[in-house]
């Protein structure tokens, strides 16, 4: 019955990881148009430095997939990099409030999907894994953070309600001590 249990987190782990790894692509992507768009040196900088951060988790994300003998899923990939590089381009469009507040929705979603990959991990006995998972949980939860904190205030969000902000922060370390 454990054996049953391993191989099926096994599975759901894969396929998350396929998710995050392409998911990664398109917000690298994303984020490229995005901070180019952007006139404020400061903002530009940060967001600047959040695509590095997503082109890393992709390398890490990629590396857990090599390691549990598994790859991309190449029609993810070609979604996503189509979807990165539209909504790239649409931030030169869109004006400054749109690109801010649905980046900050994603991260949020980011954060659950990288804590339920560790709970994944566990569960199918790569407690190697756990660790770096939970770091990109965590620098997710800045990026979220970031965001949420840019678009508080503004008058469009009397229109676009803001998600539930996450947990605190060490909350995603928590259910693993």
């Amino acid at each position: 019955m454990e054996s049953t249990g391993r191989a099926n987190d096994l599975g759901k782990l894969i396929a998350i990881l396929q998710l995050a790894y392409s998911g990664e692509l398109a917000a690298g992507y994303a984020y490229r148009g995005h901070w180019r768009s952007l006139n404020n040196p400061e903002q530009r900088t940060r967001i600047k430095i959040i695509e590095e951060e997503e082109w890393h988790h992709r390398k890490l994300v990629g590396e857990m997939l090599t390691s549990l003998h598994a790859g991309p899923n190449k029609v993810r990939e070609i979604r996503a990099t189509v979807l990165g590089r539209v909504l790239g381009f649409m931030c030169h469009l869109s004006g400054w409030f749109t690109p801010m507040y649905g980046a900050g929705k994603l991260e949020r979603g980011n954060i659950v999907e990288y804590e339920i990959a560790a709970r994944y991990a566990f569960g199918c006995g790569r407690n190697d894994l756990i660790d770096c998972l939970l770091m990109m949980a965590e620098v997710e939860w800045e990026h979220e953070r970031y965001f949420r904190e840019l678009i508080t205030g503004h008058w469009l969000t009397t229109i676009f309600t803001l998600w539930d902000g996450p947990p605190p922060k060490a909350h995603i370390r928590g259910a693993f001590k």
